[in-house]
């Protein structure tokens, strides 16, 4: 399954993604990532190649340092609090977040919990280049490619990024997040 991720990201410019339970894969640390892994396959009682899955994952990674190669990530603040994995694993995927802000190829907001939001913040979802976007829920994994659907999915996206905060502010966000983690 992430090497059909792997093959999908590859081929795209621009990605827009709106993620409101976890951490983005493409910014994700290989530890808090073999906990999402874990977790899922419990879940859905499947094979457990969690090792598989995180390298394959980290690979993906490798697309945010290519030229030319943008990722937009919205991320509502209960990812920076969620403990779907120990909290020394949250706190480096806290730190890692705050390293990628100020990146070239990626434009990472927050959507803060005070924040006033004009669409609920629902399912996930990534859209390719404005000519798909695919979003899961617990029993599927749809791939959406037509205009109206993807029209949708992009107004979705720009309302959350309306209530988004970037850079500093997100920075700010991330790192009384962090704290918290911290005082536990």
């Amino acid at each position: 399954m992430q090497d059909t991720w792997n093959e999908l990201v590859t081929g795209a410019t621009t990605i827009h993604e709106w993620e409101p339970t976890m951490v983005s894969g493409m910014l994700q640390t290989a530890d808090y990532a073999r906990h999402v892994f874990l977790r899922y396959a419990e879940l859905q009682n499947s094979v457990r190649d969690t090792e598989e899955a995180v390298r394959s994952r980290m690979k993906r990674q490798e697309w945010l340092y290519r030229p030319g190669k943008r990722l937009h990530v919205l991320l509502w603040e209960a990812t920076l609090h969620t403990l779907i994995c120990p909290p020394r694993v949250l706190a480096a995927q806290l730190d890692r977040l705050v390293g990628v802000i100020g990146m070239d190829t990626v434009h990472l907001g927050i959507v803060p919990f005070h924040a006033t939001v004009k669409v609920p913040p629902s399912n996930g979802f990534w859209c390719f280049d404005g000519r798909l976007v695919v979003t899961e829920d617990w029993h599927a994994e749809l791939w959406l490619d037509d205009t109206d659907t993807i029209t949708t999915y992009q107004r979705v996206w720009q309302a959350l990024s309306e209530s988004a905060v970037f850079g500093a502010e997100a920075q700010h966000t991330i790192a009384q997040a962090r704290r918290s983690i911290d005082g536990r």
